[in-house]
C-alpha cells in the first residue's frame, strides 16, 4: 500500500475555547443573598407605603385573614401591584442588559429601537379608539403588540437596507421612533374630544404599574421567568460579542445572525415590561451597571443580577409614586427619570474621560 503525503499530515487541532473570564469564587453567594435580602426589604417597604401606610402586622392580617375592608384592599390591590412592580423592574433590567451587550455600549437602553414609540402608539389606540373590548385587556395587549411590531419593523427596514449591524439597526430605530411619535400625536389630535381626556394617555406614557389580579400576576411572573430563561440563551453569545466581531467569528459565533436574534429577544422582554408598566425610563440603563458592580461582567451572572437590581429600583420608585403626594399618584416614569438623569450624566462623563475626551 502506498502512503500518501496527506496521510502523514498531523491533524489540525480544534479551536480552543474562548478566553472567557475565570469562574466566580464561591463567596459570591453572599452577594446574591444580600441582593435578595435587599429586594425582600424593598417589597415589604412597598407593601407598607401608599396613600395610607400599613404596618407589617396589617399586612400579615391581610394575608391570613381578609375579612375586613382594609385587609381586602391590601390583598386585592396593594400586594399584587407591589409584586407586579418587581416583575416589571426585572424585565427592564434583563432587556437593558441584552441591549447593552448587543450594542456593546454601556449607555444603551431598552427603548433604542422604537419599542417605546410602538408601545405608546398601541396604548393611544387602546385609550382613544372605541374597540368594544375591556380597556384593561386592550391596553397591555396593544402596548405589547406596538412595542413588538415596532422592533420587527426596525429589523425589517435594516434588513432591506442591508444594514443589520448594530449601528444600522440603531439608526433605523431612531427613524422609526420619529415616525411613530408623529402618528401618536396625530391620533391624539384627531381622536380626542371632551369625552376622552388626554391626561389619561399622557399619564400612561409617563409610566405607571397596572395593578393586576392575582391570576394576571401569575401570568406576569411566568413571563418574567420565561424572559430570564430566554435571555440566558443568548448570554454566551453576548460574552463573545464583547470580544469583537472578528474574535467572536473566530470562536464560531455567527455575528450576522446572532445580533438580530438577540435584539428580538431583548425587544420581546421590553415589550412585556411596557405592557404592564408603561414607559419607565432609565431602569434598563441603570440596572445592568448596578449588577456588574456586584457580579462582574459575565452575562450569565449579570442577567439575573440585573433582574434583581431592576426589581429593587422599580419597587422603591413605585412606592414613592404612591406615597409622596397623597391622595394623588406621581407618574412612575417621572420618579425614575429624576433619579436616573444624574446617573446617566455620571456614566456619560466617566465614558468620555475613559476615552480621553472632554466631558
Amino acid at each position: 500500500m502506498t502512503v500518501q503525503p496527506s496521510d502523514l499530515t498531523p491533524p489540525v487541532p480544534a479551536p480552543a475555547s474562548p478566553p472567557l473570564p475565570a469562574p466566580r469564587p464561591r463567596s459570591h453567594w453572599r452577594r446574591w443573598a444580600l441582593t435578595a435580602g435587599v429586594l425582600a426589604l424593598c417589597l415589604l417597604f412597598g407593601a407598607c407605603a401608599g396613600h395610607q401606610w400599613a404596618s407589617p402586622a396589617e399586612l400579615w392580617r391581610a394575608i391570613t385573614d381578609g375579612d375586613s375592608l382594609r385587609s381586602r384592599l391590601l390583598w386585592e390591590w396593594r400586594l399584587p401591584r407591589v409584586l407586579a412592580a418587581a416583575c416589571v423592574g426585572a424585565l427592564l433590567g434583563l432587556s437593558g442588559t441584552v441591549f447593552q451587550g448587543v450594542f456593546r455600549n454601556p449607555l444603551a437602553e431598552p427603548y433604542l429601537l422604537g419599542a417605546s414609540g410602538g408601545a405608546a402608539l398601541g396604548a393611544t389606540v387602546a385609550l382613544l379608539v372605541p374597540l368594544g373590548l375591556p380597556q384593561a385587556w386592550l391596553l397591555p395587549v396593544l402596548a405589547f403588540g406596538g412595542a413588538w411590531g415596532a422592533t420587527v419593523l426596525v429589523l425589517g427596514v435594516a434588513r432591506v437596507a442591508g444594514a443589520l449591524d448594530a449601528a444600522g439597526m440603531l439608526l433605523a430605530g431612531v427613524a422609526m421612533a420619529a415616525v411613530l411619535g408623529a402618528l401618536r400625536s396625530f391620533l391624539m389630535l384627531a381622536l380626542s374630544d371632551e369625552t376622552v381626556s388626554l391626561q389619561v394617555v399622557m399619564s400612561w406614557m409617563l409610566g405607571g404599574i397596572q395593578t393586576p389580579s392575582w391570576a394576571g400576576l401569575g401570568l406576569l411572573a411566568l413571563v418574567t421567568v420565561a424572559a430570564l430563561g430566554l435571555t440566558q440563551a443568548v448570554a454566551r453569545g453576548l460574552d463573545l460579542l464583547g470580544l469583537g466581531d472578528a474574535t467572536a467569528q473566530g470562536f464560531g459565533l455567527d455575528v450576522a445572525r446572532f445580533v438580530p436574534r438577540a435584539v428580538l429577544v431583548g425587544s420581546l422582554v421590553v415589550a412585556a415590561a411596557v405592557a404592564y408598566g408603561g414607559l419607565v425610563a432609565f431602569v434598563g440603563l441603570a440596572a445592568p451597571h448596578m449588577a456588574r458592580w456586584f457580579v462582574g461582567t459575565r452575562h450569565r451572572a449579570v442577567l439575573p443580577a440585573s433582574a434583581l437590581a431592576g426589581a429593587v429600583v422599580v419597587t422603591l420608585a413605585d412606592a414613592l409614586a404612591r406615597s409622596v403626594l397623597p391622595p394623588a399618584e406621581v407618574p412612575l416614569g417621572l420618579i425614575t427619570a429624576v433619579a436616573g438623569g444624574p446617573f446617566f450624566i455620571v456614566l456619560l462623563a466617566r465614558r468620555l474621560r475613559a476615552h480621553g475626551e472632554p466631558a
